[in-house]
């Protein structure tokens, strides 16, 4: 008699439910029947590469943070990914930061004075060290208490003295407002050592390297789960649609974002939103009460092919600056709100009509909301305020959309004031909670997992992060079938 397999499904092809997927199919053989059920139409999650006026652009993850000992830039080079594609005549197909990090950048106050970048950046730069430096001071990192309030007042008012580096923060964090960072948590996060980097051929080859190591069949696409029965074994999965019928399984690895478990378990009026899971039975107290400390933030990012006007003299065209913009506490020009939520307008390389601005949090999804032409109006009367002297024109833009997603709801996750690195250690940790059988042994069931960027202490944020969260998960199951 054939034993039956433990089935394990996996909610999710994002780059984690991929991992885990991958890893469950390999390490463990032929032990498990794994199933991947995505909600959307396609794998890869918030690796999202697309095309825009000639170049390979990425929506979503853009960067490896750090080449050595990281396991995404080693998908990327066994992709060959790391060689850049070819197009059909025969030259380069153009992606962003092709050349590196550029050497000349524009530094240019609302109005139009160029200015010294270094006076722009010491300040932030200087608070930012000052305050990461006594968080950490503490003896006990774990005894820290939240910024007292009149300190986060006093840290927003210097922060909108310098702009720049404010919006950059902005968006390597994803947090909307730079007083909600818990500093000394902050402190816990680690790149891999060596060069960030962009990947030549598109992120969506690690995503298709992922997919390709799968047996034929184990993504299923276009399967929203709506409901988690997980209360007993078997755990039941339930599905948007009426014509999808309810799977079990043995065990669930969850690797939704950060902003749908938010949705899902913390009310607002939103958890019959698209895209919530309700869990049966409510996910318990110590679990909601993580995933409502820990910060979800919206990133996006605004592509916009440019053209130069000619002038009355008919001049050539030069190249789009590297411009960084430094704007005033007190407006000067009819550039709007939402544009000044951002550090830079830039070409995604020397030389590119493509250029690349970044926005966070409010500005983030107010940007989601507005039609095109009410886009394009907004970065020309920006232009004016800072490039009043070129005729630099938007022909057509496209931006990402991760904050309305109802798959996503958000970008990636940060550690606010009042979490703390052991909230990302409680969200990585499986259900129900484990019971001592009085002889030191787990005899917990593992009936749902989590994976995730959100669940990783000390790369949350990144796309390593969820990588080894899925197989952090899958270990974790090959080692209950190993005991």
């Amino acid at each position: 008699m054939v034993a039956k397999k433990p089935r394990v499904v996996i909610v999710g092809a994002g780059v984690a439910g991929l991992a885990a997927a991958q890893r469950l199919c390999g390490a463990g053989g032929d032990r498990f029947d794994v199933t991947v059920v995505e909600a959307g139409a396609r794998a890869g999650g918030r690796v999202l590469t697309s095309e825009f006026a000639g170049h390979r652009v990425e929506m979503g993850a853009t960067w490896v943070q750090g080449i050595v000992g990281s396991p995404v830039y080693a998908l990327a080079r066994d992709a060959g990914a790391l060689d850049p594609d070819p197009e059909d005549d025969g030259g380069l197909v153009p992606y962003e930061r092709m050349d590196g990090f550029p050497d000349r950048v524009l530094t240019v106050a609302e109005g139009g004075a160029v200015v010294d970048a270094d006076l722009v950046a010491k300040p932030v730069e200087d608070l930012y060290r000052g305050r990461s430096r006594r968080a950490v001071g503490h003896a006990d990192l774990g005894q820290l208490p939240a910024a007292p309030a009149y300190q986060r007042r006093n840290t927003r008012r210097r922060w909108r003295r310098v702009e720049p580096r404010r919006a950059q923060s902005r968006t390597d964090t994803s947090a909307d407002d730079l007083g909600d960072l818990d500093l000394a948590a902050e402190r816990e996060y680690r790149d891999f050592p060596g060069d960030h980097v962009t990947i030549p051929g598109g992120y969506y080859r690690v995503v298709d390297r992922l997919v390709a190591a799968l047996p034929p069949g184990t993504v299923r696409l276009g399967l929203q789960l709506r409901r988690l029965e997980w209360g007993r074994t078997p755990v039941r999965l339930h599905f948007a649609y009426g014509d999808a019928p309810a799977l079990e399984a043995d065990h669930v690895i969850v690797t939704v974002s950060l902003g749908v478990l938010k949705t899902s378990c913390l009310g607002n009026g939103k958890q019959d939103a698209a895209g919530a899971i309700a869990f049966d039975p409510p996910l318990p107290q110590f679990k909601r009460e993580a995933v409502a400390r820990l910060g979800f933030g919206v990133v996006d990012k605004l592509f916009m092919e440019v053209e130069a006007m000619e002038g009355d003299e008919g001049e050539p065209p030069v190249d789009f600056p590297f411009l960084h913009m430094a704007f005033r506490a007190h407006h000067v020009s009819e550039a709007p709100w939402w544009m000044r939520g951002t550090e830079s307008i830039c070409p995604v390389h020397g030389g590119s009509r493509v250029a690349l601005a970044w926005f966070a949090g409010r500005e983030a999804e107010h940007l989601e909301s507005l039609p095109d032409d009410e886009v394009v109006r907004g970065v020309h009367a920006t232009l004016d305020a800072f490039l009043p002297s070129s005729r630099w024109r938007v022909k057509r833009v496209k931006r990402s959309a991760w904050a309305t997603d109802p798959l996503f709801l958000g970008s990636y996750s940060y550690v606010a004031v009042g979490s703390s690195g052991e909230d990302l250690d409680t969200m990585a940790e499986p259900l129900p909670r484990a019971e001592d059988d009085g002889g030191g042994h787990d005899e917990r069931p593992l009936r749902v997992l989590f994976g995730g960027e959100a669940t990783h202490r000390a790369h949350y944020s990144t796309t390593h992060a969820a990588y080894l969260s899925g197989v952090r998960e899958a270990d974790r199951l090959l080692q209950y079938y190993s005991r």
